[in-house]
């Protein structure tokens, strides 16, 4: 999901300098060749979101590895307003690939590559529609799909409950996989979970209209607790640790679904974390980087769009939930995943992108 999400400890997002780690000096840098300068700007949430943009900065470290001619650096937004001025800022230093990270800086970057035609952009989960601005977009619906099926199967109460940051595609594309995750569910086993939060039909729900606010995410999940749903997956990012630290302080009333980055790695919570949809950003990153330092030319079509089938979405391991999910569980929903990735279940959603 995401957009503008902050997660860490305590809410708070930590600035970070404006040119971001000072990339190091590699005396191996194939012998004087120009170096390629890969450049990122980060949505609000800042490089230490443990979400997004922590997830494409990796993305871009793990490419500067494989290729030691790649220079990388980063500046953070801190506005929504500084998103064009950032990334025109890297346009007139000449940066050879510049990455927007989130489905909010899509305008901004539209803008700058439109007017910079020869200028190779890159964007993490939206796709402007310009021929330089190469998209990588994830069908989370997919993964999702999974958690809801095995949501459905470990609710002890029949009831499971969303909500997300803000009624927009890349929140929503979540909570309709999970609903029709739990629907599969259903209908496999003759059941009648019930999906608190979130209507795939009318797309209307629960949403904390923030992606930072703790006590907001607190607030939503405490009502689809009072409501009977014993597992919720919350889509809005930092606003999300307000619910898995009140999972936490339950004592196991509720456990949670995270998303974006495995929370187990991202959150102090792991404990009440069933598991999470995942979107392998990192790996995205790190193959565009790659290719486009090695001379190929990424355009808008037919850009990345991550899926089960290649990797690019997933689930995470259960960790501390392993010795709780019943076997057969775990093998209908690794089922799930296969079947999708051949075709044999199709999931759908208003908010999918498109190649």
């Amino acid at each position: 999901m995401r957009i503008a999400s902050a997660i860490v400890a305590g809410g708070l997002v930590l600035a970070a300098a404006a040119c971001g780690e000072a990339p190091e000096d590699d005396n191996n840098a194939g012998n004087g060749a120009k170096k390629y300068s890969a450049c990122m700007v980060t949505d609000v949430g800042g490089i230490d979101d443990k979400s997004f943009n922590t997830s494409a900065w990796k993305g871009l470290q793990e490419a500067k590895k494989a290729n030691d001619n790649i220079d990388i650096k980063y500046v953070a937004s801190k506005a929504e307003a500084d998103y064009e001025v950032n990334l025109t800022g890297y346009v007139n230093q000449k940066c050879d690939f510049i990455l927007a990270v989130g489905g909010l800086m899509a305008d901004a970057t539209k803008k700058a590559a439109a007017a910079n035609p020869n200028q190779q952009f890159g964007i993490v989960d939206a796709n402007p529609g310009v021929d330089n601005v190469y998209p990588m977009q994830f069908d989370t619906a997919q993964a999702a799909f999974q958690a809801g099926y095995l949501a459905a199967g470990m609710s002890k109460a029949g009831k499971v409950g969303t909500y997300g940051g803000l009624p927009i595609p890349p929140v929503t594309i979540f909570m309709d996989g999970f609903a029709d995750g739990v629907a599969h569910y259903n209908k496999t086993k003759s059941k009648n979970v019930q999906v608190l939060g979130w209507d795939k039909a009318t797309q209307k729900g629960l949403f904390t209209n923030d992606f930072v606010k703790q006590d907001e995410g607190k607030k939503v999940s405490d009502a689809l607790v009072a409501q009977g749903a014993d597992i919720i997956m919350p889509v809005a990012g930092g606003a999300g640790l307000g619910t898995t630290a009140a999972a936490q302080a339950s004592g196991g009333k509720y456990s949670v679904v995270w998303v974006d980055v495995d929370g187990c790695e991202s959150t102090p919570n792991c404990g009440v974390l069933l598991t999470t949809v995942v979107k392998n950003i990192p790996d995205a990153v790190k193959e565009a980087v790659l290719k486009a330092a090695g001379g190929e030319k990424l355009q808008s079509k037919p850009g990345f769009v991550g899926n089960l089938a290649n990797n690019g979405v997933s689930i995470a391991p259960y960790h501390e939930f392993e010795s709780k999910v019943p076997a057969e569980l775990k093998a209908e929903v690794d089922k799930i995943k296969a079947d999708i990735a051949a075709g044999t279940i199709t999931v759908t959603s208003k908010a999918q992108p498109t190649k």
